[in-house]
C-alpha cells in the first residue's frame, strides 16, 4: 500500500468516525441513518452529469451493494436497540475486516501479504477488545446484540467486496460511487415510505442540513475507500478503514471526557500496531 493510499484511508476513517458522531440528531436511528443516506445521494446526484454511466457488467455490483447496505443498516439499528453502543459498534466493525479478508481470498482470489494479514488480525483484535472490555463488561454481553452485530459485520464484508470489485470494473471509482450513492438513497427513501409512511418526509425535511453535512462526510469517506480498493488489496483497505473506531475513541476521551482505561489502552496499542503492519505490508 502506497503512502498516499494509506494516508487517504486514514483520513476516510476519521471522517467515518465524525459522521457517526454527528448522525445522532434528535431523530430516531432509522430516520437518522435514512437522512444521512438521502443527503449522500442528493450530493452524488449533482455529480452524475460529470461521470460515466456504469456499463452493464458493473450494475450487478451496484445492486448487490444496495442490498448489502440495506441489510447493514437494518442489523445495525437492531444491534443499537438490543445492546450497548460501546460493544455492538466495535464488534460489528472489528469482525468485518477478517470476513472481508477471507471473502477476498475466495471471491477475488486476492491474498494479502503475510505482514498485512498480521496487521488485519491485530487491528481487528484491538476493535474487539474495545467491544468486550472498552465499555460494558463481558459478563453482561447481550447475546441478541451480539447476533445483530455479527450480522452487521457480514453485510459490511459483503458490500466491501462488492464495491471493491465493482469500482475496479467501472470506468472510474468516482462513477461507481456516484451511481451507487444515488441508487442507495432512492431505495432508502422507498424503505422509509414503506416503514414510516409519508408522515416521515416533513420530519426528515426539518433536518435536511444535518443530512447534507453527514452525507457529504460519509460520501467522501466511502468514495476514498472505494478508490483505495482500486489501488491496494481490498482486505488491507477494509482493515485500515476500521481505524475509525480509534478516532471514535479519541473523540470520546478528549471531547466527551470519558476515561482511558487499561483495556482501552491495550486496544489502542493493538490497533496502532496493526496500522503499522498494514503500512509495512
Amino acid at each position: 500500500m502506497t503512502l498516499s493510499v494509506f494516508l487517504a484511508v486514514l483520513a476516510a476513517a476519521a471522517m467515518h468516525a465524525i459522521w457517526n458522531a454527528l448522525v445522532k440528531v434528535h431523530l430516531d436511528r432509522f430516520l437518522s441513518i435514512t437522512l444521512m443516506t438521502l443527503g449522500m445521494g442528493a450530493v452524488a446526484l449533482l455529480a452524475l452529469p460529470f461521470v460515466d454511466v456504469p456499463k452493464a457488467g458493473v450494475w450487478p455490483y451496484i445492486i448487490a451493494s444496495v442490498i448489502f447496505h440495506m441489510g447493514y443498516r437494518t442489523f445495525l439499528i437492531g444491534a443499537y436497540k438490543a445492546g450497548d453502543f460501546a460493544q455492538t459498534y466495535p464488534l460489528a466493525r472489528g469482525a468485518a475486516p477478517l470476513l472481508a479478508a477471507l471473502g477476498g481470498i475466495v471471491v477475488v482470489a486476492e491474498v494479502p501479504a503475510p505482514l498485512a494479514i498480521f496487521g488485519i488480525v491485530l487491528l481487528s483484535a484491538g476493535t474487539l477488545v474495545l467491544s468486550f472490555r472498552g465499555g460494558a463488561h463481558l459478563e453482561r454481553l447481550n447475546l441478541r446484540a451480539v447476533g445483530f452485530a455479527l450480522g452487521t459485520s457480514i453485510f459490511i464484508a459483503g458490500y466491501t467486496l462488492s464495491d471493491g470489485s465493482g469500482a475496479r470494473l467501472a470506468a472510474t471509482a468516482s462513477s461507481y460511487a456516484a451511481w451507487l450513492f444515488v441508487c442507495d438513497a432512492a431505495w432508502a427513501l422507498v424503505l422509509c415510505l414503506i416503514f414510516r409512511g409519508p408522515k416521515a418526509l416533513p420530519v426528515l425535511a426539518r433536518d435536511w442540513k444535518a443530512g447534507v453535512y453527514t452525507g457529504v462526510l460519509s460520501g467522501v469517506a466511502y468514495w476514498i475507500v472505494m478508490w483505495a480498493m482500486t489501488e491496494a488489496p481490498i482486505a488491507s483497505v477494509a482493515a485500515l478503514r476500521e481505524t475509525s473506531i480509534l478516532f471514535a475513541l479519541m473523540i470520546s476521551v478528549f471531547a466527551l471526557g470519558e476515561k482511558m482505561t487499561a483495556w482501552r489502552g491495550a486496544a489502542v496499542l493493538s490497533i496502532v500496531a496493526g496500522v503499522v503492519a498494514l503500512r509495512l505490508g
